[in-house]
């Protein structure tokens, strides 16, 4: 049995990781953290801070905020608890503490827990290989208006691909409304969109000479990230050397 502790629980997207936890035998929910505390009555204790919890964890998996990084750090360094690290939008020096952490404790960390959008990454970086001298390279990412960082994590994760397969050298370009010149062709140009209640949608867009090519990915339920979340979480409990694991780990 796998004992879980979901950072961000009382989010949309703790409480999918609780109900999927609720139909696997494997996994049963010790704690949750939540900034606020417990709140509305739950079938597990939440903790505002993971410094004070003190009963079983194998394993801490987190869809809250980049604010919640260094308590979750703190914890899992001292108690030795590994830790899934779901949340998107961390600066360069949060990646760099992640990345000091993960000499010490085994990290799991993904801007997106999709197994599909993963595969996607291996498509657009082959597509870019093929196309990238011929054709412009574009991405849309698409989410809710309640999102608060832009572009996504994943776009950033799509660009990074398109720019390990280009053949030459990449530049992104987030915002076109105040240049006044003709695209580059080393551009990877990213635009978001906000509104409604869109999951996550993302497109990138290989526009050559009279001929378009689109690699899509649209998730039309959180459960699909949260489904990730706990793969990884089981992976993580089994996995006893400290690293920075991502979904490679998963998708063989």
């Amino acid at each position: 049995m796998v004992n879980l502790v979901i950072s961000g629980c009382n989010g949309r997207m703790g409480r999918a990781v609780e109900a999927l936890c609720r139909e696997d035998g494997g996994v049963t929910v010790t704690a949750g953290f939540d900034p606020l505390g417990q709140g509305e009555q739950r079938p597990f204790p939440v903790f505002s801070s993971p410094a004070l919890f003190s009963g079983e964890a194998d394993v801490v998996v987190d869809f809250s905020h980049p604010s919640a990084l260094d308590g979750l750090l703190d914890f899992a360094l001292s108690r030795k608890v590994p830790l899934v690290l779901a949340t998107t939008g961390y600066s360069p020096e949060q990646l760099a503490r992640i990345g000091a952490a993960a000499r010490d404790v085994a990290i799991f960390r993904s801007a997106n827990m999709s197994l599909g959008i993963n595969v996607m990454l291996e498509l657009v970086k082959k597509a870019a290989a093929a196309l990238g001298d011929s054709c412009d390279i574009e991405i849309v990412e698409r989410h809710h208006n309640k999102k608060v960082d832009a572009p996504s994590g994943t776009a950033l994760m799509l660009a990074d691909a398109a720019a390990e397969g280009c053949p030459h050298e990449t530049a992104y370009v987030y915002d076109r409304h105040s240049v006044r010149q003709p695209r580059d062709r080393r551009e990877i140009g990213i635009s978001s969109v906000r509104g409604g209640t869109i999951v996550g949608d993302h497109e990138v867009i290989f526009a050559g000479h009279d001929e378009i090519i689109e690699i899509r990915h649209t998730a039309m339920s959180r459960e699909i990230f949260a489904q990730g979340a706990l793969a990884a979480a089981k992976f993580l409990a089994g996995v006893k050397a400290p690293g920075l694991y991502d979904m490679s780990a998963l998708v063989k």
